[in-house]
């Protein structure tokens, strides 16, 4: 039976451009952080509530308007990336600190969202032969110290933007590759299936930036599904916190507990899913269950995720069948009819994906829509 909880209440509508500021910290999370009441930890009190506060803020300039279809995909060839310094400013993008081809300047998180801009353009076009974010060898651009102390990271639906964190939880924000590629894989799906940002479809939005950040940092340390840590976010922590990272795509629900924080609140069964209007519906939370059944699929076909696994859940994304609103469901329906395209209906990949849904309680067949 799904819990009925209210998370922190954050209370946010989806949006119908891509204005939405994708963040990788959960707003429940800032939300807890904002309301201590602790003089060890105000820096990460007041950070949180400006995180918050920039963060329901539009965009300068507007939001980016999607496309109305997809453009016209070509070969990779090799990305193009700026990174951009807002030196503690909320302006974008900021001054240019490097460009494609250039050397390391030094700076940590310049380097680290130079390369992980890298990483992340190699897995989608060494593994899928995808150019870029879009298809279309769309130029990768990255804005590093944003904001003051700023505890969050996000892709605006056009570029990626890094805060340096607040240094009592949180650290810099570029520190994790699984959270740069989570980031951009937002806007792959922005250029596919443009799932809504809300309840269910949500939930698969975040989960399959997860997938793909999970995948992105696997594919870069040549890691094995069965020898991944499948940690989202992992470095973000300070040493002050008891927990590894934001999620974890293995075992949901435990990735942190912490006598500030709270335990991680991620469901791994649909029995557990949580009913809330916090959250845009409870995405980061209920994302948990996607991302458990790909962990699933992941590890019965086993190799390297970004093979089979990965390329099932790709094609699925842009196959042009799924609705926006896709529940759980649906998108568990879709992946095995993928399966099934690209090897068979008695293929062991076949029935990974069927095994692994059913486990975290979507058997194949039910297309029951939220509620």
């Amino acid at each position: 039976m799904a819990a009925h909880v209210e998370i922190w209440q954050v209370s946010q509508v989806a949006p119908t451009v891509v204005g939405m500021r994708h963040g990788i910290v959960p707003p429940y999370l800032l939300v807890r952080l904002s309301e201590l009441d602790r003089e060890d930890l105000r820096k990460a009190t007041e950070a949180a509530r400006r995180a918050l506060a920039t963060d329901v803020r539009p965009r300068p300039g507007g939001p980016t308007v999607i496309p109305t279809r997809p453009p016209q995909p070509v070969a990779p060839t090799g990305p193009d990336r700026t990174v951009s310094d807002a030196a503690g400013a909320e302006i974008l993008p900021g001054t240019v600190v490097r460009r494609e081809g250039e050397e390391a300047t030094g700076d940590p998180a310049t380097d680290e969202a130079y390369d992980g801009l890298g990483a992340t353009y190699a897995m989608f076009a060494e593994a899928f032969g995808r150019a870029s974010i879009d298809g279309a060898g769309l130029p990768l651009l990255a804005t590093v110290h944003y904001g003051e102390a700023y505890d969050n990271a996000f892709w605006d639906g056009g570029q990626m933007v890094f805060g340096d964190g607040d240094g009592q939880v949180f650290g810099r924000f570029t520190a994790s590759l699984s959270v740069i590629g989570h980031e951009l894989a937002h806007g792959v799906t922005q250029y596919s299936a443009n799932l809504t940002y809300q309840g269910q479809s949500g939930a698969l939005n975040e989960s399959v930036s997860d997938v793909f950040g999970a995948l992105v940092e696997q594919h870069a340390k040549g890691q094995a599904a069965q020898d991944a840590g499948w940690l989202i976010g992992e470095g973000l922590f300070t040493d002050q916190v008891e927990g590894n990272a934001l999620r974890s795509m293995r075992a949901p629900g435990t990735a942190y507990d912490d006598d500030v924080l709270g335990r991680d609140p991620q469901p791994a069964h649909m029995d557990d899913y949580v009913q809330t209007r916090a959250d845009n519906g409870g995405v980061h939370l209920n994302s948990g269950i996607p991302n458990k059944a790909f962990y699933l699929v992941a590890t019965a076909i086993g190799g390297n995720a970004w093979e089979a696994p990965g390329r099932i859940w790709y094609d699925t994304l842009l196959d042009g069948g799924l609705s926006a609103g896709a529940t759980f469901a649906e998108f568990a329906a879709a992946t095995a009819l993928t399966a099934s395209t690209l090897y068979g209906d008695a293929s062991s990949q076949h029935r990974a994906v069927v095994d692994g849904w059913s486990t975290v309680g979507v058997p194949i067949g039910d297309t029951g829509r939220d509620g």
